[in-house]
């Protein structure tokens, strides 16, 4: 018999990351934005007040999801690495540590911003000159907008608003009479600017107040109804559960259901309550238990600010920092022409935003609602900018007789009452709006435009990776291609015939030859292109698969791709959130290399490369790969056939690749630790807007004659399209 010591033992294989845990590590990544002195100061306080938003949604969403698997028992928790009750407990510690770290980034950057002569004034940091000045603002502002709560009086404890902040306020008096009283006062943030410029004491520079010292300053004015002459007040804030329920059994509207669900999202079961450190022992004990809080809860203590998401309104004009961002790149597409749609009717076009404008995409709609031989439009809207110039497009073809539709998702996660009211004001102009599919969310980015010109009917449109949304066009780096192209036209149609009646057009989406469409068949079609990577590579054939995604999770896929990196295939990804698949293990033939790139542009767009014998085949995808999109959501991938729009992709793939600056390598203990390689610095963001840019103007330098209008001439997408090889 052998001897222990002889026996070579197998390495065990290690464990993923939890989902939520990867998620955590994705915030810390923004952090270090936070904490790197290259970036700009403002930009510094901008990711400070990214993270917090994030970490408000994460409790809003994930850690009230596991609150209630906890709550409703194990068949809840089929998903999950490890149990609820376990990832609770590691979020609990991992934010607590990022939170320590995040007070001690902020103390640096208030430093540094007094260096630069820029001060954020407390109540108690105020000269005889300002104190004027915010006796006066109150007064004229903030007065008629402050409403206390004496919520030892309330029988109720009052619904506080998720969103919003509150000073807690203990009153008593300086002669030792007993009979204190607390208060809840909400900060009218909502109607005023939480940042205050005050005028500069001796030394110059710039002043500022927050809101809640305006009010702390005047508390004796607020309550002098009382006779308290001592006054305490600290910031307090809740975050909710997030979800909500619609009631089926009820006889009214699917729109009605989702207007009251929405309204009645405020009465969520609150999942964390962060309270200032300096608060009155006896006052956050009767705040707690009047809320029904107890410690496995959330309640966490923080600074003396909260509600930094804010802190994206700091601000700009005080820091005389150069603004970075440079002016979107013409399309060279579109230099020669004056309509989009012949450029479309012409070629492909892949819009790289927000290096080149989204203009393209508001023109493409604006021409077919003014152009006669226009019948019908589609489109997908998901989240829209404000004042969407996607809508008024739409409208306006509406009013031009245009047969308009419109997928609306109505229960696109914060943005439910946005979508209910376009819902409305579309309809209003006579726009018929659909409202997706049950169970489910369209997720998919579609557009689609019908044309009669004689006897023939011609598609275009376009699908992209992110949404309509001109706003965050200028910050999310998305792909969207505008076609004609005859087989992915009739696949979008498919699609939008499918969304129009869901319940019986199923075999719509089993038809599509050009898409892959989930919850059908995305998933299957990215096994089967996996597999066929993994066969080249036993063959001993140059075999990879390169992807960019925002998140990676879906068991199923990570599974195939660590059987493809078992087996020699070259796996390199760029995931800026969560990634789940491990980068180290002893079984890996080829080490996959996975990086996340946090920079000043969210990186947003999917993209899928599969090195096919040679052929570089290319795919674009509105979804990530987490069960969510591939089993929950209508979502789109195209394989992308323009040769050189497949090399764009491909080269801006490797130049994010080759990061070294802004890039952190995703491994087995999610360190984040940044990538350092010899050589030239490259900062992907910076050096894409340099390919961009180099590319249009060596095409200006090319430029062909300007592309002849389609107009009328009765040819097909396919006849009137130049081929790209």
């Amino acid at each position: 018999m052998a001897s222990r010591s002889s026996v070579k033992r197998k390495k065990a294989k290690p464990s993923r990351p939890a989902r939520d845990i990867s998620w955590l590590s994705f915030n810390a990544r923004v952090l270090q934005e936070a904490a790197d002195p290259s970036v700009p100061l403002r930009e510094r306080i901008q990711f400070l007040a990214i993270f917090s938003n994030n970490l408000d949604e994460f409790f809003r969403v994930r850690v009230a999801a596991l609150r209630r698997m906890i709550k409703y028992g194990r068949l809840a928790n089929m998903h999950l690495e490890i149990s609820p009750e376990q990832i609770l407990e590691r979020i609990q510690s991992t934010v607590m540590d990022q939170q320590r770290e995040f007070d001690g980034i902020w103390k640096g950057i208030l430093r540094e911003m007094a260096e630069k002569g820029i001060h954020l004034r407390t109540e108690r940091q105020l000269d005889r000159r300002q104190k004027d000045f915010v006796r006066e603002f109150f007064d004229e502002h903030v007065r008629p907008n402050v409403i206390p709560l004496m919520i030892e009086s309330i029988p109720e404890f009052p619904y506080l608003r998720e969103k919003s902040l509150y000073l807690a306020v203990e009153m008593s008096r300086s002669d030792g009479r007993k009979g204190g009283r607390y208060a809840l006062i909400e900060v009218p943030t909502q109607v005023l600017p939480r940042f205050i410029l005050l005028p500069s004491d001796k030394s110059g520079g710039h002043h500022i107040i927050l809101l809640e010292d305006v009010i702390r300053f005047s508390l004796p004015k607020v309550f002098s109804f009382f006779d308290f002459d001592r006054f305490s007040a600290h910031v307090v804030k809740v975050t909710k559960d997030a979800e909500f329920d619609i009631d089926y059994d009820e006889p009214s509207t699917y729109t009605d259901k989702l207007k009251k669900a929405v309204r009645d999202r405020r009465k969520g079961k609150p999942v964390r309550f962060i309270y200032d450190r300096g608060i009155g022992r006896n006052l956050l004990r009767y705040l707690t238990k009047r809320m029904g809080l107890l410690k496995h809860d959330h309640v966490m203590p923080g600074g003396r600010i909260h509600n930094f998401r804010q802190f994206t309104e700091f601000p700009r004009d005080i820091f005389h920092e150069p603004y970075r961002q440079k002016k979107p790149i013409p399309h060279p597409a579109f230099r020669n022409s004056a309509r989009v749609t012949d450029v479309v009717m012409a070629r492909d076009v892949m819009l790289h935003l927000p290096y080149h404008s989204f203009d393209p995409i508001i023109d493409l709609l604006r021409e077919a609602a003014m152009d006669t031989d226009v019948k019908s439009i589609w489109v997908t809207a998901y989240r829209l900018a404000k004042n969407s110039r996607i809508i008024n497009a739409l409208v306006n073809a509406a009013r031009n007789g245009k047969k308009v539709t419109v997928v609306i998702e109505l229960r696109a996660r914060f943005d439910e009452e946005n979508n209910l009211a376009w819902k409305t004001r579309l309809e209003e102009e006579g726009v018929r709006v659909l409202i997706g599919v049950p169970g489910m969310k369209v997720h998919a980015k579609l557009g689609l435009v019908e044309k009669k010109v004689g006897k023939k009917t011609l598609m275009y449109g376009f699908a992209g990776t992110g949404n309509l949304n001109e706003q965050t066009a200028r910050i999310y780096g998305d792909h969207h291609l505008l076609t004609s192209d005859p087989g992915i036209m009739a696949d979008v149609a498919r699609v939008f015939r499918y969304l129009e009646r869901p319940r019986i057009r199923i075999g719509e989406i089993r038809k599509c030859r050009e898409l892959l469409v989930s919850p059908m068949g995305m998933r299957k079609g990215f096994l089967s292109m996996i597999d066929a990577e993994i066969r080249e590579a036993k063959a001993g054939r140059p075999a990879a698969i390169t992807l960019k995604l925002n998140s990676l999770s879906d068991d199923v896929l990570i599974s195939r791709l660590e059987q493809a990196a078992a087996a020699g295939v070259q796996v390199r990804m760029v995931v800026r959130g969560i990634c789940r698949m491990l980068t180290e293990d002893p079984s890996y033939k080829v080490r996959p290399y996975a990086v996340s790139i946090v920079d000043r542009f969210l990186e947003h767009s999917r993209v899928m490369v599969f090195h096919s014998g040679g052929k570089g085949r290319v795919w674009i995808s509105s979804s990530d790969w987490m069960v969510r999109n591939l089993d929950h959501r209508v979502e789109v991938a195209l394989e992308v056939k323009d040769r050189g729009i497949c090399t764009e992709l491909m080269d801006m793939l490797e130049i994010q690749l080759k990061d070294n600056v802004k890039a952190r390598r995703h491994d087995n203990g999610l360190t984040n630790g940044y990538v350092k390689t010899e050589g030239r610095r490259i900062r992907s963001q910076l050096e894409t807007y340099k390919y961009l840019a180099k590319k249009a103007q060596s095409e200006a330098g090319t430029a062909e004659e300007p592309v002849k209008s389609a107009q009328g001439s009765g040819k097909s997408g396919s006849a009137g399209r130049r081929k790209s090889e």
